[in-house]
């Protein structure tokens, strides 16, 4: 019983495997898996930017110069997971505290320079295993979507 139910199982993850069209084949990473770089240029593209230039992945996020379709000039950071998209925006949904909540139950303390600048917030904090860190916060659900050690 135990083979026939280990078989059963291969089989349905087999079949679904085949069954799912590759994420990759549409420009964006598996659910939980970076993008690559080239992705990251094609996603731009894909949203209308133009003159794609100095993408690279610094501080947990992947960073781009780019054309806006309006022709100016705009620094971008992206989610390397998600693909979401972070400019040059002046305003956030979220409040300060709205970020101190999000980062104290995600298990961050001693939170201090905390700024929103270029689309997202950034604050260093330490980390639930008591190291200092800078964190990149999303300014729409709070999510830290990027960091590096202080």
């Amino acid at each position: 019983m135990r083979t026939t139910m280990h078989t059963t199982l291969l089989a349905t993850a087999l079949a679904m495997a085949g069954a799912v069209p590759s994420a990759f084949a549409q420009g964006q990473a598996p659910a939980g898996e970076a993008m690559t770089e080239a992705q990251v240029t094609a996603l731009l593209a894909d949203k209308g930017f133009r003159n794609v230039h100095d993408v690279k992945f610094e501080h947990g996020l992947w960073q781009a110069d780019a054309d806006s379709g309006d022709g100016k000039d705009v620094d971008l950071r992206i989610d390397p997971v998600s693909g979401r998209i972070y400019g040059d925006q002046k305003t956030s949904r979220l409040g300060e505290a709205d970020i101190r909540a999000a980062l104290a139950a995600g298990g961050y303390s001693k939170v201090h320079d905390l700024k929103f600048g270029d689309g997202l917030w950034q604050a260093e904090a330490e980390r639930p295993g008591g190291q200092d860190a800078v964190v990149y916060v999303d300014p729409n659900d709070g999510r830290v979507i990027g960091s590096q050690n202080d």
